[in-house]
C-alpha cells in the first residue's frame, strides 16, 4: 500500500515509515509512504538502528539482489555504512577502531570468535585482552605464526 502524503513528516513517518522524498514544492514536502513485505512499515531513515551492532548486521547482510542497479545498491551500501560508523559522531580514530576490531573477530577461530563475541568487546584492545585471557586460562600458548615462504627466482 502505497500513499502520497503532502505536509512536513507525518505521524506515520516519524513513528519510523519508510519515507522517499522529493523536491519541495511551494513549501511543502512530498512524501511517499511504504510497506515493507511483512505489512508493517519499515524505516528508511537515519536514526532508525538502535545499536552499532544492529547497524553494523544491517550493512554486512545488504545483497545486491535487494534492490533494482548498482548505483541503488552503492546508495544504499553508503546509506548503511554511515548509519553502522556515524561519521557525524565518529573520528576517523574511532572509525578504524570499530573496523578493526571488526576483522580481528573475524580472524579469530570461530571456538574463540563465539567466546570473545559473547563478552562484547568495545574496543580492539579489549577484545585482545579478552582472548589472552581465554588462553591463559584455558593453558594454551600463542597460536603459532604462520609465516609464507617466500620463494625466490633461481
Amino acid at each position: 500500500m502505497s500513499s502520497i502524503l503532502t505536509a512536513s513528516l507525518s505521524s506515520d513517518a516519524e513513528a519510523g515509515a519508510r519515507v522517499a522524498a522529493p523536491p519541495s514544492r511551494d513549501g511543502l514536502l512530498i512524501v511517499k509512504v511504504e510497506e515493507d513485505s511483512s505489512g508493517g512499515l519499515e524505516s528508511d531513515l537515519p536514526g532508525d538502528c538502535q545499536d552499532t551492532e544492529t547497524c553494523r548486521l544491517h550493512f554486512r547482510r545488504f545483497r545486491y539482489q535487494e534492490v533494482a542497479s548498482p548505483e541503488e545498491a552503492l546508495s544504499r551500501l553508503r546509506e548503511l555504512c554511515r548509519r553502522w560508523l556515524r561519521p557525524e559522531m565518529h573520528s576517523k580514530e574511532q572509525i578504524l577502531e570499530l573496523l578493526v576490531l571488526e576483522q580481528f573477530l573475524a580472524i579469530l577461530p570461530p571456538e574463540l570468535q563465539a567466546w570473545v563475541q559473547k563478552h562484547c568487546p568495545q574496543s580492539e584492545k579489549e577484545a585482545g585482552a579478552i582472548v589472552r585471557a581465554l588462553q591463559r586460562a584455558l593453558g594454551e600458548p600463542s597460536p603459532q605464526v604462520w609465516k609464507p615462504e617466500l620463494r625466490t627466482k633461481s
